[in-house]
């Protein structure tokens, strides 16, 4: 925390403690859920509530069950029924969390390579000063982020049940793609901000080929963004539930979908060893965002923050 100047006023160092500790209070109620969750994943038993061990630290309240549950494939029967008597729900849980992973992980690479290819190519054109219509066109390419996702979802399905892909895995990745596409343009846009057109010129003017240029020099200029850009449309992908509620098939079940229908239906600790992994998920995902936006105003010639 940097020091206050010397001629700080005592009221201003009384507000300037107060701002800071208003602001650790808001990010405490933000993170409690989190700070809550993460612990009860531990639990031992099958509740949701900090059991009596739990609160006196008794390595006997603590374990890694939910975890196996989710990770560990074809558990012997044996094994299962150490932990529960309905052996036979566990192991066809555990079944669907793997395949709901498995979904999530196909549905969510291959929209975010669709999302990233188009998102940055679109970013590329909107870069330039002499396209036409650009406050239009971005304000139509990012409209499903402002969009309600409810009303995103609806126009898919009915859009899907007329030309045949709804309940399908192409369907589902383009829909994913669609959601992911304006966090790409921006990111990629936000780099193109100092990209400097001449060197693209004048590559052009020394031969070589407009895949040369973009291959060679623009790529590894915006490459920060496009990265970005591209976890962004990932998570997107692998958070996203209400699109694969309306457009998704009953065997094509992702995290998401399956966390929700484990609520509704059958509610499993279980759900809260998936959400603490991908909070974790997301926060590996969020340093590897500021890493390349440090990285990306370096190569720009910006100091950052």
């Amino acid at each position: 925390m940097a020091k206050l100047p010397a001629y700080t006023t005592p009221l201003e160092r009384v507000w300037h403690y107060t701002y800071l500790l208003i602001c650790a209070l808001i990010f405490l109620f933000l993170v409690a859920p989190i700070l809550l969750v993460m612990p009860l994943s531990f639990n031992a038993e099958p509740y949701f509530t900090f059991t009596q061990k739990m609160l006196t630290f008794d390595p006997a309240g603590f374990s890694m069950r939910w975890y196996d549950n989710i990770l560990t494939h074809g558990m012997a029967a044996p094994e299962i029924m150490r932990w529960s008597k309905n052996w036979w729900l566990d192991a066809w849980e555990n079944a669907q969390w793997l395949h709901a992973a498995k979904n999530s992980v196909i549905i969510g690479v291959s929209a975010t390579i669709l999302a990233t290819a188009l998102g940055t190519l679109a970013a590329m054109g909107l870069s330039r000063p002499e396209m036409p219509f650009r406050r239009a066109i971005m304000g139509l390419l990012i409209s499903p982020m402002i969009v309600p996702l409810i009303i995103t979802a609806t126009g898919l399905f009915f859009f899907y049940s007329k030309t045949g892909l709804a309940h399908t895995y192409i369907g589902i990745i383009m829909a994913h793609a669609t959601l992911g596409i304006p966090f790409v343009i921006i990111t990629v846009t936000a780099t193109m901000v100092g990209f400097d057109h001449s060197l693209s010129r004048a590559a052009l003017n020394l031969g070589a080929t407009p895949i040369t240029v973009f291959r060679e020099i623009t790529l590894p200029l915006i490459l920060p963004g496009v990265i970005s850009g591209a976890l962004f449309a990932f998570v997107t992908s692998f958070d996203e539930v209400v699109v694969v509620l309306f457009v998704a098939a009953f065997d094509q079940q992702t995290i998401p979908r399956q966390m929700w229908n484990g609520i509704r239906e059958q509610i499993s600790p279980t759900i809260l060893a998936v959400a603490t992994i991908l909070v974790i998920f997301s926060i590996l995902l969020l340093t590897t965002v500021e890493i390349l936006r440090r990285r990306s105003e370096k190569l720009r010639g910006i100091s950052p923050a």
